[in-house]
């Protein structure tokens, strides 16, 4: 069996694929990968996987049709803008 390994560097940070062991069952899958990815002190956690149980998902339906993904990111300045005129408390800034 082949299972996919992801590793934790510090706790708190995110999940990264470390690679992958060929193991005959799970319990030498998690050795193995133990001993691959964990022996030095470089991952905190593991995840292991059978690479069978891994899928991709490359549909997003929009069915709100929102695009959040925005190339120059959330118009902040048009909002803050918007808000201060809505307050009455324009920003003047003498430079």
């Amino acid at each position: 069996m082949i299972f996919e390994v992801f590793r934790q560097e510090r706790k708190g940070q995110s999940f990264q694929h470390a690679g992958s062991v060929e193991a005959p069952n799970k319990d030498f899958g998690d050795w193995y990968a133990r001993e691959q990815y964990g022996r030095r002190g470089e991952s905190v956690a593991l995840w292991v996987v059978p690479r069978e149980s891994v899928h991709e998902i490359d549909e997003f339906v929009d069915e709100l049709e929102k695009n959040y993904h925005r190339v120059d990111g959330y118009p902040l300045k048009e909002k803050l803008k918007e808000a201060r005129e809505r307050a009455g408390t324009t920003a003047t800034r003498d430079r």
